[in-house]
């Protein structure tokens, strides 16, 4: 018997299932803080604005909208600014954690064929950088809201919540997107095009009266309009959703989730030799 032949790992052989992943990321917890790091510290540490940027980005855009389409919405919306940058909030949180889910599979495509990690660690390092991103981005609109004068509510003790249900959309689509660009490679490009789409399909700069009734019960099939809806309804309109609000986007969560989990340990195996 030769005792000296080394083991060589063959991803092939080695299926998971959804739940073994979830256990095996729990193992992998070290690698994940560290990629989440390397992610923040990759992000600032060239930047001479550094975290700052991460705050004045959203605030800049809100700005450039809040310039253009003041005039048009003005006497529909009081707060304008308010309202613009915590739907923008939201959306940024979504496209760059979705974004980045995707480049940090194809980045981790190296060492899936070296050693055997969790594939999910990518997604989930991108969605906590991005959370990371989200928190800060948080104090420009506090910043805002004092400047323009607008009201804090005690309704905003919500957002925990709504920062939960957006982050397990955000992990599952992230996820299941991730997953089709690696054997799809044009996903990648056209995801860009169907992010630009989606926004304007979702009601960040435009108010939600402006649609019709009866194209609402359509806008109301878009996740994302839910996942604004969480987050602006305690900032801006200063209540709780109710439960017709937060069903949707209860439901809209758990699904992507399970989903995009599902979906995305099913073809781990596979992930080595595509990347």
């Amino acid at each position: 018997m030769d005792t000296t032949a080394k083991p060589v790992y063959d991803s092939a052989n080695n299926r998971v299932s959804a739940i073994s992943e979830l256990k095996e990321l729990g193992n992998y917890r070290y690698l994940l803080g560290q990629l989440i790091r390397r992610d923040i510290l990759t992000r600032y540490k060239r930047s001479i604005l550094g975290v700052a940027w991460t705050m004045l980005n959203p605030l800049g855009t809100m700005l450039i909208l809040t310039f253009v389409f003041s005039n048009f919405f003005r006497s529909e919306v009081q707060h304008y600014p308010v309202y613009i940058l915590s739907g923008l909030l939201v959306w940024n949180f979504f496209s760059q954690g979705t974004n980045a889910a995707i480049s940090g599979l194809v980045w981790g495509g190296n060492l899936l064929k070296r050693i055997y990690i969790p594939g999910t660690v990518f997604g989930v390092s991108a969605i906590g950088t991005a959370l990371f991103n989200l928190v800060i981005s948080l104090v420009p609109l506090v910043i805002v809201m004092l400047i323009g004068g607008a009201p804090f509510y005690w309704s905003m003790l919500f957002l925990p919540i709504s920062i939960l249900l957006l982050t397990a959309f955000t992990l599952g689509f992230g996820l299941f997107i991730s997953s089709l660009a690696v054997f799809f490679p044009d996903v990648a490009e056209m995801y860009q095009v169907l992010l630009t789409a989606w926004m304007y399909l979702t009601p960040i700069i435009y108010p939600e009266t402006l649609i019709s009734a009866n194209w609402l019960p359509y806008y109301k099939l878009n996740p994302m309009y839910w996942m604004v809806k969480m987050f602006r309804l305690p900032i801006f309109e200063g209540r709780i959703p109710t439960l017709q609000e937060f069903l949707p986007a209860l439901l809209w969560a758990i699904i992507m989730l399970v989903a995009g989990w599902a979906y995305f340990t099913s073809k781990s195996e596979e992930y080595a030799y595509r990347v």
